[in-house]
């Protein structure tokens, strides 16, 4: 290894520790503390002995990609059995190294989540059939301990942002798999950063020529607007610093997407974003306040998803303001809530729906596909209605009324006649608006048919309504 890979690999393990140091090193006693780094220096050990000599397609030794998938691990507040999981994540797949023997040195957790990393192996198979087998074994994983996903994410990031050596066709066919499996997903949790991270790499890979070329649009509009985008966030600054307004100020430039392709003619309004980041909610609110006395707001653009969230799970104050020659979007927010935005389930205090999501992965695995892409597509995004007794519950976007009657109990479902939505009669294919109120009513008998598989879209409700119709299929027989 030349020196300056041992240069590389040293940085790369040092902030790793350093952050673990940050983020456990005064919750954990002193006596545990030490047992788990010298347990994650173990790990390296042997991940570098197993490793050596091994060099992926760019010519690196590969060694860096586990290092790399464990310190983006540790920025993201995961913890020692996760970091310790990264560094082993390959070492089964690739190397002689057993499972038996990471669950004798590293414990049962430490061995449930690198199994979960690891690809099935079938020589029988074929390589779809096997990719599936795959999947469906991430997803019993993942129903067990949530972090295998979260892993998986961070090696795929890494992946992709190396994949240059492969030949085109493999990188686009990993690259469609990404936007149509991890991106949803990572919705999902919650996880905004990583599910836009993922989405950028995946579409600059499947449009290269449309990605240079937005790379250097923004380039240019950043290089102009920057004396103006100056003057307008020292003024904000300013203004609460005198109004001892604690606060973070963030530029966000709009990363690649198709629909920001075609945006690019219509400049800092549609690419950048000012996000402000307060420490408490009424911080947030009066920093509001102060803002459109400054700028005027444009109307119909004010949205609150502070305390309700967003279709993607994403919280802060959104509005758009006049600030002179620039129409500017503005996004505000607390320091908490802003790590849940962009690190979802792994972010310190996220109240995470485990429900929901152990609901979605059983309803995947019981459909038609281990991975039904329709229903993750779905599942990013969600709306919240109530029920007559102000039950709130959250469901896919799209979403009927047939949906909520089977998320509620899927007797309810096979029972289910007509909706109340909003005090008003509507047929179970309604669909569904944020915040409507909705009432189920339903007869003595099923009366369930083949066309309410056109009205149902989550997993839940259409594997219900499959095996219903099957079984009467058989009791006819």
């Amino acid at each position: 290894m030349s020196r300056e890979d041992q240069r590389k690999e040293q940085r790369l393990i040092t902030e790793t520790f350093e952050l673990l140091v940050t983020h456990y090193g005064g919750s954990l006693s002193e006596d545990e503390f030490d047992r788990q780094l010298d347990l994650l220096h173990k790990a390296i050990d042997i991940a570098r002995s197993s490793h050596a000599g091994v060099l992926r397609k760019s010519g690196e030794p590969y060694f860096f990609h586990p290092l790399r998938v464990a310190h983006l691990a540790a920025r993201h507040w995961m913890d020692f059995s996760s970091i310790i999981a990264a560094i082993l994540h390959d070492v089964v797949e690739d190397t002689p190294v057993t499972l038996s023997e990471v669950e004798m040195a590293f414990g049962a957790e430490v061995a449930l989540l690198v199994n979960g990393l690891t690809k099935a192996d079938d020589e029988k198979l074929s390589r779809e059939a096997l990719k599936e087998k795959t999947y469906r074994k991430q997803l019993l994983a993942a129903i067990e301990d949530v972090r295998v996903l979260c892993l998986k994410f961070w090696d795929r990031i890494d992946n992709l942002q190396t994949i240059s050596a492969l030949n085109p066709a493999k990188q686009s066919l990993i690259a469609e798999e990404t936007r149509s499996v991890y991106v949803p997903l990572a919705r999902h949790l919650g996880m905004g950063y990583v599910a836009s991270e993922l989405d950028e790499l995946s579409l600059g890979i499947l449009y290269p020529r449309r990605a240079s070329k937005y790379a250097k649009a923004v380039a240019e509009l950043k290089k102009t607007t920057e004396p103006s985008l100056r003057k307008i966030r020292s003024r904000i600054h300013n203004s609460l610093e005198h109004h001892r307004i604690p606060f973070l100020l963030k530029d966000r430039w709009r990363p690649f997407s198709i629909s920001a392709a075609k945006s690019m003619d219509r400049g800092v309004s549609t690419l950048y974003t000012l996000e402000i980041q307060a420490d408490r909610t009424m911080d947030a609110y009066l920093a509001l306040g102060l803002l459109h006395s400054m700028y005027p707001p444009i109307p119909g653009k004010l949205r609150d998803h502070l305390n309700v969230q967003s279709q993607y799970g994403y919280q802060a104050l959104k509005t758009t303001v006049q600030a002179g020659e620039h129409r500017m979007r503005i996004e505000i927010t607390t320091r908490k809530l802003a790590r849940f935005n962009d690190s979802g389930v792994l972010a310190p205090g996220f109240e995470f729906r485990r429900a929901n999501f152990r609901d979605l992965m059983h309803s995947l695995l019981e459909g038609e596909s281990a991975f039904n892409r329709e229903s993750l597509r779905l599942a990013s995004a969600s709306i919240q209605v109530y029920t007559p007794q102000g039950e709130m519950r959250t469901l896919p976007e799209g979403s009927s009324a047939l949906d909520l009657a089977f998320d509620i109990h899927e007797e309810l479902g096979l029972h289910a006649c007509r909706a109340r939505v909003n005090g008003k009669t509507r047929l179970l294919k309604t669909r569904l608006m944020d915040g409507d109120q909705v009432g189920i009513e339903r007869t003595s008998s099923p009366e369930v048919l083949p066309k309410w598989l056109e009205w149902a879209i989550t997993p839940k409700a259409r594997n219900g309504i499959r095996r219903y119709l099957r079984s009467r299929v058989l009791e006819v027989g």
